[in-house]
């Protein structure tokens, strides 16, 4: 018997990229326990006719043997042909899930394709030729992770054999670290720095203010009617750094990350400090997305490829 990391070198060697149209010789029909079955009973016909000379017997076997072979060439042709591709997940955070999409698409209708990874399944039919199945694979540490060796199946029509193939792709799966929600400062937590809050004076009212906002009692004095008007606080400036905070390596890391949601969640300009790495200060989704990513990928001294 062959071990699992041979099995799985082998499978890997079979696979098809994605984006690929499954080729005939990266497909694989397997007997299923039912199939097995079915062919020892038309066996067991086939001889009981010979045996006994009955023609029913005969009959019945040829039969169902050519239902099977039927049966054998539609599984193979339900996944022949098809070209699978991928959508990482948006983002993901270690601990939780990631959702990764397979798109299907066989050019014709196709039947109950099974989409299997290590730790998570899904079914799909392509009645219009396409379809999606979603898999949620479990996120364990941060950092960047290969995407497992993924097995597309199908036994339809009648589950006599399956047919398999094997995807592997090169890309990888981005993990970011797990956010740790106490350290996140309550202050920053509503969005405070966003909203027009702070009293500036009063302008002259006009068309479609609110009347909450209108000074009534300046009106009742002078008979102008004028309407209040606010300036947003200044946008916090700051930098996020690894040396100031407390504990191990990941837990500082799942501290940054909290504060970086939170400070990015209330529109402020921060900058992240890292051992050997410095993100300028900047606002926004795509300062977000650098800061997560620099976290989910920096190595602390004392790790292979770490900062020394």
């Amino acid at each position: 018997m062959l071990s699992r990391a041979s099995r799985q070198r082998w499978w890997r060697r079979a696979a098809i990229a994605p984006g690929t149209p499954l080729p005939q010789r990266r497909l694989f029909l397997l007997p299923t326990r039912f199939g097995l079955g079915w062919a020892v009973l038309v066996l067991l016909l086939l001889l009981f006719g010979i045996n006994y000379q009955n023609s029913l017997a005969y009959g019945l076997s040829f039969w169902l043997f050519a239902v099977a072979a039927v049966a054998l060439l539609r599984t193979w042709r339900n996944l022949l042909g098809v070209r699978a591709s991928l959508r990482l997940p948006a983002e993901t955070f270690a601990g939780g899930e990631a959702r990764l999409g397979v798109m299907l698409d066989g050019g014709r209708a196709r039947h109950a394709i099974e989409v299997h990874a290590p730790e998570a399944s899904a079914s799909v039919s392509l009645p219009e030729g396409h379809g999606e199945a979603d898999l949620a694979l479990p996120a364990g540490a941060r950092g960047e992770h290969p995407l497992p060796l993924l097995r597309l199946e199908s036994a339809w029509p009648l589950g006599l054999v399956r047919a398999v193939a094997w995807l592997a792709s090169d890309e990888t799966l981005l993990v970011y670290p797990r956010p740790l929600v106490e350290e996140i400062p309550e202050h920053r937590q509503a969005g405070a720095g966003l909203e027009a809050t702070d009293f500036a004076g009063l302008r002259r009212a006009e068309p479609g203010d609110s009347p909450a906002r209108l000074a009534w009692k300046q009106w009742s004095r002078t008979g102008v009617l004028a309407a209040k008007a606010f300036s947003v606080p200044p946008r916090q400036q700051l930098w996020l750094d690894y040396d100031a905070c407390r504990g191990d390596p990941e837990t500082r890391l799942s501290i940054l990350c909290a504060r970086v949601l939170a400070h990015h969640q209330a529109g402020d300009r921060y900058g992240l400090r890292l051992p050997g790495v410095t993100l300028a200060q900047g606002e926004g989704a795509a300062q977000r997305r650098q800061a997560l990513t620099a976290l989910a990928r920096f190595r602390p001294a004392g790790t292979p490829g770490g900062v020394r």
